[in-house]
């Protein structure tokens, strides 16, 4: 498959899909959230929101390195032939002025239901800059690839 291709079932999965699997670690040990996010359309950032006081903030805080999960199935048996998984590698950090604005107008559009939790002054905005996604799909296809610059 071609770059362009892999590009495309890329943006589909990240617009098609409301939440993530977010993967942090604490001391070694792993641990996994669902999270409400939207990616940049140069595919290069993801955001979510949380509260500061959640293991996942304080997990990111220790050590930025996380991973994302975003797939399409449906809980069928035709999943293994059809459905997609994007496993993304990056790191995360709380973004501030303008950049929390322009990330925050990006979550919004996607997700305007969470208004109020975002308002909230113990909420964060945290940007997660991409480093690699990684596309499994038909059951054992891995495709790699990095966002441009």
């Amino acid at each position: 498959m071609v770059e362009p291709e892999m590009k495309k079932l890329v943006q589909d999965l990240l617009a098609g899909q409301p939440l993530a699997v977010l993967s942090t670690h604490q001391a070694g040990q792993p641990y996994s959230n669902l999270i409400a996010f939207a990616a940049a359309p140069n595919l290069e950032n993801i955001f979510f929101a949380t509260t500061r006081a959640t293991r996942k903030f304080a997990n990111i805080t220790a050590d930025p390195r996380v991973a994302l999960l975003i797939d399409n199935r449906a809980n069928q048996e035709a999943d293994f032939a059809e459905a997609a998984a994007l496993t993304v590698l990056g790191s995360a950090r709380e973004v501030h002025g303008p950049e929390k604005e322009q990330g925050l107008e990006l979550f919004l559009a996607k997700h305007p239901y969470l208004q109020d939790f975002v308002s909230a002054p113990t909420c964060a905005l945290l940007k997660v800059k991409v480093a690699k996604y990684i596309l499994v799909s038909q059951f054992q296809e891995v495709r790699e690839m990095t966002p441009a610059p």
